[in-house]
This record gives structure tokens, sequence and C-alpha cells, in this order.
């Protein structure tokens, strides 16, 4: 029998997965990412550079996106 919970965490997961796909599909390539953060000037790991146009580390982006939702 199929519990409403694990109904839940699998529609959690899927919408979490979508919501990654898409932010993954806007195209950032186009410009190439800072190699420090444009906030607080620390280095932005190679890692997260790759991504292509990425002005922020993610303390900051974190922060920048929580101020955006408020």
């Amino acid at each position: 029998m199929v519990d409403v919970l694990d109904l839940a965490q699998e529609r959690e997961a899927l919408d979490r997965e979508r919501a990654i796909a898409a932010q993954l599909a806007r195209s950032r390539h186009d410009r190439p990412s800072l190699a420090h953060c444009a906030d607080c000037d620390e280095p932005i790991p190679a890692a997260r550079r790759a991504l292509g146009g990425i002005t922020r580390c993610v303390d900051c982006q974190s922060l920048f996106e929580w101020k955006q939702r408020r």
C-alpha cells in the first residue's frame, strides 16, 4: 500500500528535479564567469565558474536570491 508521505516525497523530488533542469536550461554560457565574487571579492571555485555567467560566490548568490524573494 502506498503511503501518502511516500507520494509527497516523490512529488517533491520530481518538482526539485524539474526546477534544477529549468535553471540549468537557462543559457548563461554566452558570457564568461568572474574569477572573484562581485559582492565580496572572494575567489569563485573553478567548478562554479565552469557554468558560465557566474558573478557571485555561493554564499553571496544565496543571499541575493533570498533578498529577491522578500
